[in-house]
């Protein structure tokens, strides 16, 4: 974990904050700021947030576990503030939420998409499955042509596990 920075659940109250790092990385689809702080209320249990040393969320992910496939968390969004990137925060917030969920929930698989062009969470969720020794497979779950706006690149799943998570019980 970046010196001065936290892991913690999101709280209702991060959601503005929330909203406007994904609104500032520039390559999210920023969802509305009610979603978010409806994501802060009902999957905090399954997201992170990385706070500051003053407490205020400079990184976040969002995610949940696949209502049919309960052993699979979902990454939706990943971002971390312009000021503190570089420091391998989204890596440390990906294994600190994984690990989280896997002993609190049981997981051993997760999943998330990435458009192709994204050469950052490419990186990211491909070195996450090296650190952790865990097979990955990527299909498109999506193609372009499936969404209304045009140029839209297309979605690629990205199947990550096993993962063994030392110390997390199974259920």
């Amino acid at each position: 974990m970046p010196e001065g920075l936290k892991l913690d659940t999101p709280r209702v109250d991060d959601g503005a904050a929330i909203w406007r790092i994904a609104r500032d990385s520039k390559t999210l689809d920023l969802n509305s700021s009610y979603s978010y702080l409806l994501w802060c209320r009902d999957f905090a249990a399954t997201s992170v947030v990385a706070r500051d040393g003053a407490g205020e969320p400079v990184g976040f992910i969002t995610g949940y576990v696949r209502p049919q496939q309960p052993r699979t968390l979902l990454v939706w969004q990943v971002a971390v503030d312009e000021a503190a990137r570089g420091r391998g925060l989204a890596a440390a917030m990906l294994d600190g939420l994984t690990l989280r969920v896997a002993e609190e929930l049981g997981i051993d698989t997760v999943e998330t998409t990435v458009t192709p062009d994204n050469t950052p969470s490419n990186r990211l969720f491909t070195s996450y499955a090296q650190r952790h020794s865990a097979a990955v497979a990527k299909d498109v779950l999506f193609d372009a042509a499936l969404f209304p706006e045009d140029g839209h690149l297309p979605e690629v799943l990205y199947r990550i596990g096993p993962v063994v998570f030392p110390g997390a019980s199974k259920r």
